[in-house]
Parts: structure tokens; sequence; C-alpha cells
């Protein structure tokens, strides 16, 4: 029997925890740096012993509240901290610090553009908590080890409405919200590293229907790819199930990334008991409107704005846009780079074609680049100039600035002898050369084989080492050709 996929409608929440790059952790002053060896980065306060008191960190409430205003999310003024109270190993105090009732940031969306159209995708909430720590099944053959050096850290919770229909729109959802987690500095949202996790909500219902259907949460998705793949592999699973006239089981799944499947890792019958209740030793916090204002002056011009503004007042084409604002140190970059140079498409066509090339062979990111945007500016310059051509600027004289630093283009143009000759009688005796040594495609050209003016060029380059101005080239071609 064929299903009829179609005829229904994916209903997915996404829950994504992400880890805030504060120095120290979230009520204490170890360190919340990532590795380490196992339970250095742990104190008395971590492991909750007993007559330890937490102190709140106040760079973990800026960054959830930039977070919040940069997804458009009501800040709620006045906090506080509760504990969430459940028993696993991995868990030093025996309960997890979190906020219940009252969450920092209410409300918000995250704008996503899918291959139809834009969409809005509904935040039910932000709020901040600690992170459990980690137990190692593979460190020793018989025993599960734990590691509380992440215990503590800072977490914030970015819980979205039901409002994402397919793997696709969780896809660019995802990378949306990474994308406004760099920007703001606040993550540096590296899933394989577990610096950001997501945990998938789906339900699937026949199209029309209101009712939401019985949810499975999928946990532990550690890539982007493998969240769409999961809730993919879900929903046609369930979508079989109720074909073949059977119940979905309100369930806990894990996904194996190796085979592309889910499976069940306990049922969920009701929901758990947590038994929230205000944290007896933190007290309650709010937010002024001098801490609110000092954070919104912190948030820098974030990817849509940025896409805006190089699309509509500097008239890059989309696609350029879109590339350089998906990577902040890229778009950093090209921020310096347009202050030196008004010439906009070649500095885009610079920073997504050698840079980028160079960036990939060395397996360095943009913010490692040595070269300052002020002399790559200084190159776009000589070749508008037509002192030196694209080709030679490119393979010739970027790779010795690259090499030397913050040099003078010019002079590297000037030592290689590789400025371009706009003397057209210098230039006329190349491309007389050039005819000569090419009679018979001289012939063929004349009888009408127009294409082959692109080998007469490429042969007066050749001959003159790269330094005949192409302009200039073309136009002796042409007389020479057409007269």
């Amino acid at each position: 029997m064929s299903i009829d996929y179609n005829s229904y409608e994916t209903v997915i929440g996404l829950e994504v925890h992400a880890q805030l790059l504060t120095k120290t952790k979230l009520f204490c002053g170890d360190s919340a740096a990532f590795g380490g060896e196992p339970n250095t980065h742990v104190s008395p306060i971590t492991l909750g012993h007993p007559g330890t008191l937490p102190k709140l960190n106040k760079t973990a409430v800026e960054y959830a509240v930039k977070m919040g205003l940069a997804c458009h999310c009501e800040i709620a003024r006045h906090n506080y901290f509760a504990r969430k109270n459940y028993f696993y190993p991995d868990l030093p105090k025996g309960y997890q610090i979190s906020q219940h009732t009252t969450p920092i940031c209410k409300g918000g969306y995250v704008k996503i553009k899918t291959a139809s159209a834009e969409k809005n995708i509904t935040l039910n909430r932000i709020h901040l908590e600690e992170d459990a720590g980690k137990s190692l099944h593979d460190v020793d053959a018989y025993n599960t080890c734990i590691d509380y050096n992440r215990a503590g850290v800072p977490l914030i919770e970015i819980v979205t409405e039901p409002d994402i229909r397919s793997g696709d729109e969780a896809y660019t959802y995802l990378t949306e919200l990474r994308k406004i987690l760099r920007y703001l500095e606040v993550c540096d949202g590296n899933m394989e590293a577990g610096s950001m996790r997501c945990d998938a909500n789906i339900s699937v219902r026949k199209r029309g229907d209101l009712k939401l259907g019985t949810k499975v949460e999928v946990k532990n998705l550690n890539s982007i790819r493998n969240v769409k793949r999961a809730i993919e592999y879900e929903a046609k699973r369930m979508i079989g199930l109720l074909e073949n006239g059977e119940a979905i089981v309100q369930q806990t799944r894990s996904f194996d990334a190796s085979n592309g499947t889910t499976f069940a890792l306990r049922t969920k019958e009701e929901a758990n008991d947590y038994r929230y209740f205000p944290d007896p030793d933190l007290p309650p916090f709010n937010i002024t409107d001098e801490f609110l204002e000092n954070a919104r002056k912190t948030i820098p011009a974030l990817p849509d704005e940025l896409l805006k503004k190089y699309t509509q007042q500097l008239h890059l084409p989309e696609y350029d846009a879109g590339v350089i604002c998906d990577d902040k140190e890229m778009a950093d970059y090209f921020e310096l780079l347009i202050k030196e140079t008004k010439n906009y498409k070649a500095a885009a066509n610079w920073l997504l074609g050698p840079v980028k090339s160079y960036l990939n062979e060395n397996g360095i990111s943009t913010k490692d680049f040595s070269l300052p945007a002020q002399t790559l500016a200084r190159l776009i310059l000589l070749i508008d100039d037509n002192k030196v051509n694209f080709s030679v600027a490119s393979s010739r004289i970027f790779p010795e600035l690259v090499k030397e630093g913050n040099i003078d283009p010019l002079q590297v143009a000037t030592r290689l002898n590789l400025l371009q000759n706009s003397d057209s009688d210098e230039v006329l005796k190349w491309v007389e050369q050039a005819l000569a040594s090419m009679p018979d495609k001289v012939s063929e050209y004349k009888k009408g084989k127009k294409g082959l003016i692109g080998l007469f060029v490429g042969e007066v380059k050749k001959i003159s080492k790269g330094k005949a101005d192409p302009k200039i080239t073309n136009k002796l071609l042409l007389e020479k050709l057409e007269g």
C-alpha cells in the first residue's frame, strides 16, 4: 500500500540549549572554558557541597538579554531562579537551577527565508539555566565516569512554538539562530562540541486538522543536518504508524546518524514532576532601564540588517551578500574593506574569490587572515586604475602581499615588473607579433570565426607577460583584424 505523505502535515517545535561564552560559570567563579582535564573546573560550589552559596553571573544575564532583544522578545524586568529537582549522576546538587514561571525573555521570533517565502518562527521563551555535567560511558570498561567541568556552565534555552512544518524549515531556523548567536558573540554555536544542542518535538496530523497529534521528542541532535534528517525520518515513521491503524506512543527517542533512523529511549506517559520552587539561596533580580539600554547598545548590525544594506545600498547580488553575511568574521572584514574602497562589487569578488580560496586552502578563518583590509583595497585600486589586471593581481601580487604582510601593492607590482603597459605603440608590437604567429587563425577569424578573438588576446597576454593593457589590446586587435 502506497502512503500519501503529502496528505499529512508535520508540526515541529525546537528546544535549543546555547552555552554562553562567559569566562566563569553561572553561579560561581569556576572556569566555564570548554575542555580541560576532567573535574578540574570545579569547586565546592559547582559540586553542591553543604553550606556553599551561589552568586549570579551578571554577564550571563546581559548575554541572555542581548539574545532576547535580537529576537524581538519582551524582556521580563522582575526575575527569579527556581530549583528543578531530579536525580541523575551528572547533576551534582540533585537539582538544576533554572527559570520556571519567569523566563527572562518572552515571545519574540526569528525570521527565516525558505525557497517559497519568508516566515517568522515564533518563540515561546528564552530562559537562563545552568548546565549539567557529562557522563562518559567509553572511558572505563565496567564503570560510567562523570566529568563535572560542564556542570554550572551558563545556558540559555530557546524554545519555539510549534511553528515549524518541515525538516528544511528547521534547518533554516537553526542556521539563522546560530548566526544570531555568533554575531552577538554570546555563543560559538558549535554543535559538535556541544555548545549548541537541539531537541526536536515532532507530531503529525492530517492537513487541515487543527488539533495537535501525539508528540515524540528526539533528543541529543549534534548537527543542524542531523536535526533535518531526524525530523524527516520521524515524520515518515509516525505517518506510517497512523496509516497502518497503529497508535503513536509519546516517547523520547534518539537519532542514529550512521543509518539515519531514530530509536526509543523511554516512553513518557505523563509529564515529569520536577517540583519547582524558588531557589532560597538566590535573591530575585531586576532588569533596570539602564541595564537594558546598555545591553541594547552592544548589539551589532545583525545579518538581516547587513543583507539589506549590501543589496539595497551597495547593490550587491543577493547571493554575494548572503555568503558574506553567513560568517560574522567575513562580514567584519568586508565592513573594513568598504571603508577603503567604493568599488563594492570588486571588494565582494575578492573576498568570495581569492581570499576565500586562500582561507580554505590554509584551513584558517577570516579572523586569522593576516592581510589588512586597507592593503587589499589598494590592490583593488591598482586594477581600477588599469595599472594591473585582475588575473595578474590575484595570481602574482596577492600571494606576495599575504606572504609579506602590510606592504604597498604598487611596490610589489613594480618590483615584479607587472605594471600594465598602456603605451599603444608598445602594445601594437605585441599585437602584431601575436597575429604574425598564427596566420591560419587570422584567416579563420576573417572568414567569420569571431570567437577566436579570445585566443589572440591570450597570445598577446602571453607575449607581454601580462603587461599589455587589456582594453588597448582588444582595441588594437579589432583594428588589425577588421581593417
